[in-house]
């Protein structure tokens, strides 16, 4: 009974505290926008570093990272399963670059703001032409020296669930040519609740997967990996 009460009474503290104190960043990241890329990116980390501590000291969550990997010239399969992970990337990795539906770019404001710092737009219904402005723009990211973020199963997956992985996938990873390193992630129980739970949140680094195999023996691999969290 007293337990119930102390979540309910952190996430009544946590909604107004986070989402207020998000405002300066919001409108920080807009005026800055077309002026510094730069400063957006510094701006964006530090809101998902916001969104970090307000989960610690507000919602008791703590975050821990197992055989951590930080490298660019990779892409990062990440598990999905609630919207902490898509929030805490800017914060985990420097400067990401994430692959995310191409209809959030299409949001006033956050999706100019997204585009700028480098989210790449998923359309899945553009066809050849689309995947080609993809692929090349994810090349002159890498070519930046940013490390790639995709979240293979395409939408959030309730822990202990498995999903097929989007079969843009295998293709990304097949003409991008680049190795992936899986990441698993827990989050779904602690967190994809309208009262989020205190607890701990683990990252758990795969072993890297080299570029150039077949699509069946990928998508595998990549599955098991993501999913080494679950029950």
């Amino acid at each position: 009974m007293f337990r119930k009460l102390a979540i309910v009474l952190r996430n009544l503290v946590f909604y107004p505290v986070f989402y207020t104190g998000s405002v300066p960043y919001v409108l920080s990241a807009l005026v800055v926008m077309n002026a510094s890329v730069p400063k957006l990116r510094w701006i964006v980390r530090e809101w998902s570093h916001w969104h970090r501590l307000c989960c610690r000291h507000i919602l008791g969550i703590k975050v821990e990272l197992e055989a951590p990997v930080f490298r660019s010239g990779v892409l990062y399969a990440v598990k999905h399963e609630a919207f902490f992970e898509a929030m805490d990337m800017p914060w985990l990795f420097l400067n990401p670059v994430v692959f995310a539906k191409v209809e959030l770019l299409s949001i006033p404001g956050w999706g100019p703001a997204g585009a700028r710092f480098g989210l790449i737009g998923v359309d899945r219904d553009g066809g050849a032409r689309a995947l080609r402005a993809m692929l090349t723009e994810a090349r002159q990211r890498i070519a930046e020296g940013r490390p790639l973020v995709i979240f293979p199963e395409g939408t959030r997956v309730p822990h202990g669930q498995r999903r097929a992985l989007q079969s843009g996938f295998a293709g990304i990873y097949k003409l991008l040519g680049l190795p992936v390193i899986p990441v698993a992630v827990d989050s779904g129980p602690l967190y994809h609740h309208r009262w989020k739970q205190p607890g701990t949140i683990r990252y758990r680094f795969g072993e890297e997967i080299p570029p150039g195999l077949p699509r069946e023996q990928i998508e595998a691999r990549i599955e098991a990996a993501i999913n080494a969290l679950n029950p």
